[in-house]
């Protein structure tokens, strides 16, 4: 990584949580849709929203690098984003906190739709096995 600024960093950083919070609309959207279609057994379109969430989920995780190697770069090895957004200046930090506070509150709802999409599609694995292959005895006779 080539050497920038502490407002260039900044920058980098508010540009990240930018474009996350948007990825997290973008997902929170797919995962509705995903879910209505497990609840249709529409098995193609569940196919590409994994291929539309993909990408997006790779982003995110290559912002959180970065945003993690920026921070620990300007604040120390054991700083975490609260520990940069209170060397911030008050008018950016606020911005910046409260952005802050809004991702973590969607990355936990996207994870939250998540478990419920997964649940659905196990438990609509579970009675298709069961439908053909039978039950399977879980109690045996001692």
């Amino acid at each position: 990584m080539s050497r920038m600024t502490r407002e260039q960093a900044i920058g980098t950083l508010t540009a990240g949580l930018a474009a996350d919070l948007d990825a997290c609309q973008a997902i929170l959207a797919l995962l509705g849709r995903q879910f209505e279609a497990a609840l249709r057994h529409r098995s193609a379109e569940l196919s590409e929203l994994a291929e539309q969430l993909a990408p997006l989920l790779e982003a995110m995780e290559q912002r959180r690098v970065q945003r993690v190697t920026l921070v620990r770069a300007l604040c120390g090895k054991s700083a975490d984003m609260a520990t940069f957004i209170a060397t911030v200046a008050a008018p950016q930090r606020e911005a910046m906190n409260a952005d802050w506070q809004a991702l973590g509150q969607l990355v936990l709802e996207c994870k939250r739709l998540n478990v419920r999409n997964s649940a659905l599609l196990t438990e609509q694995f579970s009675i298709m096995q069961r439908v053909l292959h039978g039950e399977e005895t879980l109690y045996e006779a001692r």
